[in-house]
């Protein structure tokens, strides 16, 4: 039996993310225009007390938040990025190692290029952080044109 829940497969994206890697892995789920990312809590996430870091529970949400910004935008965003303009963390209860961490986001205004979200992460059915962030919302950039001395 895997330790990953039924449903969510390891988060791949097409450019290397060095930081999520490093504070990863994250895993994901997708039903139709809702994402879920999880992650299994390690003893090298916590702190000196034993616990989920805090800056591990705020990265996860960070990026939670942001991508289900970014599937709730349709595929006009699909192959966009966001970035944070605000981020808003209550911590509620702590998350151990072993416990598996997941976000339950519901986003206001899809498809803006302004998004906000809000939600939870839960570990075991409990919830442990309540989330809300603003993204500013980018297509995906375009390759530079050939420079006429480049052809």
């Amino acid at each position: 039996m895997s330790d990953i829940p039924e449903g969510f497969s390891r988060v791949q994206r097409p450019q290397p993310n060095p930081f999520n890697d490093l504070v990863g892995p994250f895993y994901s789920r997708r039903q139709d225009d809702d994402i879920s990312l999880g992650l299994r809590i390690e003893e090298r996430h916590c702190n000196s007390r034993g616990i989920c870091h805090g800056g591990l529970l705020a990265t996860l949400a960070d990026v939670a938040l942001g991508y289900a910004c970014v599937v709730a935008g349709g595929s006009d965003r699909q192959s966009g990025s966001f970035v944070t303009t605000n981020l808003s963390i209550d911590y509620l209860a702590p998350a151990h190692v072993g416990d598996w961490v997941q976000s339950e986001v519901k986003v206001l205004n899809p498809g803006s290029r302004t998004a906000t979200a809000n939600g939870f992460l839960v570990a075991n059915g409990n919830p442990v952080v309540r989330a809300s962030a603003t993204f500013r919302m980018m297509k995906a950039r375009m390759p530079d044109p050939v420079s006429p001395s480049e052809s």
